[in-house]
């Protein structure tokens, strides 16, 4: 029986894993006044009638702190990754010189930085809800594992296993918000 409480905590440890990774995918996503290939992951660029990752039809690159500039492969695809840049919303204005498509991202202000605060801060309580939700479903696990028969003594040492392992998943969310604050809040 202690073996599928194992089973049942290794699982619970691999989802909150998942978690803790869309957290930091999403933290990276948030600029913080650097330039970063990043900025336009999950910008979809129409190429050949099918859309496409623009990392796939362009060639991003990191020209200085703050400015990306994005070759296509292709000459033709510069008004469609124009175009898709726009339609994303990511905040920044293409520069098309014929060659190149460069984004520059401007100086944040201090409303700015506050905003994107909000926003990491916000990623991290919705990281928290998935692991209280993967916790509550996993103590679920135990508990109907307990009608059949599991003794209680397992029981309850899978259910304190279990919250020792939110609990530190909590605190690493906690310290990815605080290092991303702390990295939007310095000039």
């Amino acid at each position: 029986m202690s073996e599928l409480i194992e089973n049942i905590i290794d699982e619970t440890a691999s989802q909150m894993k998942k978690a803790i990774s869309h957290l930091e995918t999403e933290l990276s996503k948030i600029r913080a006044g650097k330039a970063t290939p990043m900025i336009v992951d999950g910008i979809f660029v129409e190429y050949y009638g099918n859309p496409t990752s623009l990392n796939q039809v362009a060639n991003i690159t990191v020209q200085d702190a703050r400015t990306l500039s994005i070759q296509p492969w292709e000459k033709n695809m510069l008004a469609p990754i124009e175009k898709a840049i726009m339609a994303a919303n990511i905040g920044l204005t293409p520069a098309n010189d014929g060659q190149f498509i460069r984004l520059f991202l401007p100086p944040l202000t201090e409303e700015r930085r506050k905003d994107l605060v909000k926003k990491v801060n916000a990623e991290g309580e919705h990281a928290k809800v998935a692991i209280r939700n993967i916790r509550r479903d996993s103590l679920e696990h135990i508990k109907k594992q307990q009608k059949d028969g599991l003794s209680e003594d397992a029981a309850k040492d899978g259910e304190g296993r279990i919250q020792g392992i939110t609990d530190k998943q909590i605190l690493q969310i906690d310290q990815h918000c605080k290092d991303k604050e702390k990295e939007i809040m310095t000039v």
